[in-house]
């Protein structure tokens, strides 16, 4: 087994398994573009390298807290990075098992969802929190929430901002098995041993199931306006000053 750094993402490779574990600890893993496109470059390079499935995790008691809202997130190509990141995760030709041993919030949940499995710790929830900070997310993250928990639950955590607890995602189907990392590394070993072409016919029909087409442009167009609003600015604002914020709807 080796171990190497890339960027703010911990490579390991054991065996046939690569582990990839986001490494902002004093962030609690959250995401900036640095971290973004490291994961995206790590992912691919192992897949590339031989590995035949990956785990992902977070370095600590949280997967990973979301978008580092402190730092460049609000940059107008952000949200095009980290959805070309969750397309680039999806369609590696490898099974990807995610690791959620803790919570996972708004960016965090969009990589579990980029992930084939997901083993679900205790600690693990899932919060979408798009409404309390005046921005949303891509189609593509409502639809495979949507398809993962239901429609219905579904839009209680975008819409109404509320958290799914742990047995709840195993209930619903979100997270495949319960346990922590190394149970998440052991499944890996498991699936490692079966036949690699079938595991890559089978992730491909499961992605190609509509949920990364192309937007309507209405659709994309509401997307920018509200990572662009006022109310967008006013959340940041309300933040920073550690307020609620107050929100006009332009």
């Amino acid at each position: 087994m080796t171990e190497a750094d890339q960027a703010t993402v911990q490579v390991r490779r054991d065996g046939d398994v690569t582990v990839l574990t986001l490494h902002r600890p004093a962030k609690r893993n959250a995401l900036n573009t640095d971290l973004v496109v490291a994961l995206e470059e790590a992912a691919t390079a192992a897949a590339a390298d031989g590995a035949r499935v990956l785990v992902l995790t977070g370095d600590g008691p949280v997967f990973c807290a979301g978008a580092d809202l402190s730092g460049d997130v609000y940059a107008k190509g952000f949200p095009d990075r980290m959805v070309a990141m969750l397309r680039a995760l999806e369609s590696l030709p490898v099974p990807i098992v995610a690791a959620v041993d803790g919570p996972a919030i708004g960016a965090g949940a969009q990589i579990a969802l980029a992930a084939d499995l997901r083993v679900v710790g205790p600690t693990a929830r899932v919060e979408v929190p798009v409404a309390k900070v005046a921005v949303s997310i891509d189609t593509w993250t409502v639809r495979r929430l949507a398809a993962l928990i239901g429609d219905g639950p579904a839009r209680s955590v975008l819409m109404g901002a509320e958290s799914v607890p742990a047995e709840q995602l195993l209930a619903s189907g979100f997270g495949n098995r319960a346990g922590g990392v190394d149970e998440a590394i052991a499944w890996a070993h498991e699936l490692a041993a079966l036949a690699p072409l079938t595991l890559k016919h089978l992730k491909m029909v499961f992605n190609h199931d509509g949920a990364g087409d192309e937007d309507a442009p209405e659709v994309r167009e509401a997307l920018e306006a509200a990572w662009n609003s006022r109310d967008a600015r006013e959340a940041r604002t309300a933040r920073a000053e550690r307020r609620a914020p107050r929100f006009e709807g332009r």
